[in-house]
């Protein structure tokens, strides 16, 4: 029997922002779906460095800091915070509790593993369907062109020619 979900699935969705060109969580928020304080993750975080390359966690610049705030309700008690926070990778996230070694992170970093799992396959298929409508728009223009050269060409058939008056006389016209 499959035990029911610690946590929706929606909701560590939701924690996951893109800083830096990865999808990471911030520390708070895995500390909280850790079952642990933010200053304990942080702690380990310390005691484990060797762990925890750049491309795992990094801390935050100010300016990241003021934007995650900004965007994040839920976060907006950082911003009285003196610390910059960290922001963890699916990688850094997954070692995190490997460290921590409490079965509340063990199961929810694989909750975590599939919210980052499920974020990569949506922005998979919006890079796939960016890649088609453009495809699209290529054919669509190509089509263009074609169809003005259509119409044109429909036009010269359908206008009368103009008549261009005749240089010279006729035999056997009658003079006015």
């Amino acid at each position: 029997m499959r035990k029911p979900d610690l946590v929706p699935a929606e909701y560590v969705e939701r924690r996951i922002l893109e800083l830096r060109g990865m999808n990471v969580i911030i520390g708070p928020d895995l500390a909280e779906l850790y079952g642990v304080t933010s200053r304990r993750l942080n702690e380990q975080i310390r005691r484990n460095r060797e762990r925890f390359p750049e491309d795992f966690v990094f801390q935050l610049t100010q300016e990241e800091k003021e934007e995650v705030v900004a965007k994040c309700d839920h976060l907006a008690n950082l911003r009285f915070s003196p610390h910059l926070p960290l922001a963890f990778t699916e990688h850094g996230a997954i070692m995190a509790a490997n460290v921590l070694n409490s079965q509340r992170a063990i199961e929810m970093s694989v909750f975590i593993v599939r919210a980052f799992l499920r974020l990569r396959a949506m922005i998979s298929s919006q890079v796939e369907m960016l890649r088609k409508l453009e495809e699209l728009e290529e054919r669509v223009g190509e089509h263009d062109e074609a169809i003005r050269s259509i119409i044109e060409a429909i036009r010269q058939l359908v206008t009368p020619p103009q008549r261009t008056p005749r240089i010279g006389f006729e035999a056997g016209a009658e003079e006015e």
